[in-house]
């Protein structure tokens, strides 16, 4: 019996924690952080919690919170005041955060927001239930943020509504250590899971309508399967042992990433989407050395040409660190000229912040936060320009679109191209699920508006 059934299990014989209250989540952060709410809805659903979409209608609210930032950090503790008046209104009411913040700050949580009711860590998701039934039971200021270390990575994929397109997490942790990030620390060490839980969990999940799944990790390339099985083999059976329409994969290390991933992309490009985000964080190598990631400038330029040409179709996205300890304005120039050079259609560029345990937060020679500001605008900028001018070619062409939804909103649906761009267009909600073909009639470096073909 695996650890999750021993958990329901126990906390069924205890109480049924349930009764038809409603449970609201809230969300900061990552894919990683969407997914494991995702999957703390459906533990919890497993003991009658109900979810619910306004917070006034829950009797138990969980804020699940990423802290590789600091304003996330700030929001969880603005997010707790708001939630002042309904706690005074309904005592009964529990609050409780997770995610990396619940992690990183653990008994501090407690002490400065005396509203908290528990908080726990990214290892002890599987337990929420027995931790929520004990908060319930009368417990209080529960802290569970124990790291397993030594325990294998084996989970089953729990999604309530996977609809057509959704997560399947790979890895967990991660072991590079960058200097600004605190993902080791709120995440842990990195592991992996066996090879036939993916499978297993990819053909259960295209069973009940899934076309498309993301394998999820922070640095998934480095996957480290059972039988010497990589990332770039695993791709390969995915899209050769299921029936998965469509494979995506996020986040990638430009040190990890290498000519046996392009090849097996390329064969198998039928299936593997032609997408890739690749961060490079900052364009010096002065600064990359500085960050831990062990590559160069040059290093990261060769990596885009091979993947280019063996994917001469593939779409980048990158994320960027601006402002960070001892950055020039010449190595700023050096991040400019990476974005314009590679030709990023999208970035996610952010002005560096100091983060609990890193090595970064000891550096000396900190940017003045007016100086990372101006330069993040400056970099918005100058993407912007060359980003809008760069998907003018898709104008005029057709391209192959997986339809997920529809946008009531503005009376259309809307789905994704192989390279992953958000497309928009007029048609009926029978099409989704189903991929068609879409001529591009504007484009624009976040979404494209089309007519069906």
């Amino acid at each position: 019996m695996d650890d999750i059934t021993q958990n329901l299990e126990s906390v069924e014989k205890s109480t049924d924690i349930g009764m038809g209250r409603g449970v609201y989540i809230s969300t900061y952060g990552c894919q990683m952080n969407v997914n494991d709410t995702e999957r703390m809805y459906a533990l919890l659903e497993m003991q009658n919690f109900v979810p619910v979409r306004d917070p006034k209608e829950a009797s138990l609210i969980i804020i699940n919170s990423c802290s590789v930032r600091e304003k996330p950090v700030h929001k969880v503790y603005s997010e707790v005041g708001t939630y002042k008046y309904m706690k005074r209104r309904n005592p009964d009411l529990k609050i409780g955060v997770g995610g990396c913040v619940g992690q990183q700050e653990k008994e501090n949580l407690i002490k400065t927001q005396p509203m908290i009711d528990f908080v726990f860590g990214t290892d002890q998701i599987d337990n929420l239930p027995q931790l929520v039934a004990q908060s319930f039971a009368g417990e209080r200021k529960l802290v569970n943020s124990r790291f397993q270390h030594r325990t294998p990575y084996h989970i089953e994929t729990l999604v309530r509504n996977p609809g057509v397109a959704t997560y399947v997490n790979i890895t967990k942790g991660c072991d590079n250590f960058c200097t600004f990030c605190v993902v080791p620390y709120t995440r842990g060490r990195e592991k992996s899971r066996p090879v036939q839980h993916i499978l297993t969990d990819i053909r259960h999940l295209v069973k009940r309508g899934v076309k498309e799944v993301t394998l999820l990790g922070q640095n998934v390339n480095s996957y480290k399967g059972d039988e010497g099985v990589d990332f770039a083999d695993l791709l390969a059976l995915v899209a050769k042992e299921t029936d998965v329409e469509r494979i995506r994969y996020t986040t990638s290390h430009p040190k990890d990433f290498n000519q046996k991933l392009v090849d097996v992309m390329s064969e198998h490009s039928n299936k593997i989407m032609e997408y890739i985000h690749l961060p490079f964080q900052a364009g010096s190598t002065k600064v990359l050395e500085r960050m831990n990631r062990n590559y160069t400038r040059e290093e990261y330029l060769e990596r885009i040409a091979m993947i280019k040409k063996g994917l001469p179709d593939v779409c980048f996205s990158t994320d960027i660190i601006v402002g960070f300890p001892g950055e020039t304005e010449e190595d700023f120039q050096d991040t400019l000229n990476m974005v314009t050079e590679v030709g990023f259609e999208t970035i996610f560029a952010f002005a560096y912040s100091p983060r609990p345990f890193t090595k970064a937060a000891k550096f000396e020679d900190q940017v003045a936060e007016g100086v990372k500001n101006e330069r993040l605008n400056r970099l918005f900028d100058v993407h912007e320009a060359m980003a809008f001018e760069a998907v003018k070619r898709y104008e005029g062409t057709t391209m192959k679109v997986l339809v997920e939804n529809v946008d009531r909103d503005h009376g259309k649906i809307q789905g994704r191209s192989t390279g992953n761009k958000l497309v928009h267009f007029l048609g009926t909600a029978d099409l989704i699920g189903k991929t068609v073909d879409v001529k591009i009639t504007k484009a624009f470096p976040a979404v494209f508006r089309g007519e069906l073909v």
